[in-house]
């Protein structure tokens, strides 16, 4: 699978990929990675790629442009890639998109910076629009790693343990259940005694009952939906 980054920022992304999982992913080429710099299409003498808001606004654009050419070549090169924006209007980024964007063989993901993106580019060229989260950030490099992240992972192989994927929080109705490691004791605080017994069907018994309780706290619309199908 290959991910193109559309960024003026290139270097702030590669760090990331340079250890653990992912870089063994690319290693392998499970998952491939491209840059576009943005300031590499721009026709502004002086490469710029910001402009002031139109109508009044504080702070400055990407101008469209530079954008529209940069994602119009990709096409070109790649006519089945899917062009994916992140913004915080977008729509919230769930797992079950990051299950579904891992049987793309292309993948462009869009970074803003300054105030965002002028809506024209996105009008002409997203396939899909996602916000991971209700806050804003100085750009959305981070928010491109995460789904990058999160894609990766369902992408066969990239996982040592594909199974672990089933028992992750979201891949079921409710939150993952707490996790331990040894040793048994830690600081006066012990591993749940049932868990050391060995009994499977009474383990999984309570992990599902630790899982409603920690759901219902965390994240009671979703204990919502879960009771909702009972």
């Amino acid at each position: 699978m290959h991910f193109t980054f559309v960024t003026l920022f290139p270097e702030i992304i590669k760090g990331y990929f340079s250890d653990s999982i992912l870089a063994r992913a690319i290693e392998e080429e499970r998952i491939t990675l491209t840059y576009r710099n943005p300031r590499n299409y721009t026709t502004n003498k002086h490469h710029k790629v910001d402009e002031p808001m139109v109508g009044g606004g504080a702070g400055m654009l990407m101008t469209p442009q530079p954008l529209d050419d940069t994602l119009s070549a990709i096409r070109k090169e790649s006519p089945v890639s899917h062009i994916v924006f992140l913004t915080p209007v977008g729509k919230p980024f769930r797992q079950i998109d990051a299950k579904r964007l891992a049987g793309k063989s292309h993948i462009i993901l869009v970074s803003g910076r300054y105030e965002g993106i002028d809506e024209r580019v996105i009008e002409m060229h997203a396939d899909e629009v996602f916000s991971v989260g209700d806050f804003i950030l100085t750009g959305g490099e981070l928010p491109s790693m995460m789904l990058c992240d999160a894609i990766s992972r369902n992408v066969e192989g990239v996982l040592g343990n594909s199974d672990s994927l089933s028992i992750e929080s979201f891949e079921a109705s409710l939150l993952e259940a707490p996790s331990f490691s040894k040793p048994p004791l830690y600081q006066e605080l012990p591993v749940v005694s049932e868990f050391l017994k060995g009994n499977h069907s009474k383990i999984a018994d309570l992990k599902n009952k630790m899982a409603l309780s920690k759901t219902k706290y965390f994240r009671p619309d979703i204990y919502a939906k879960a009771k909702a199908k009972q």
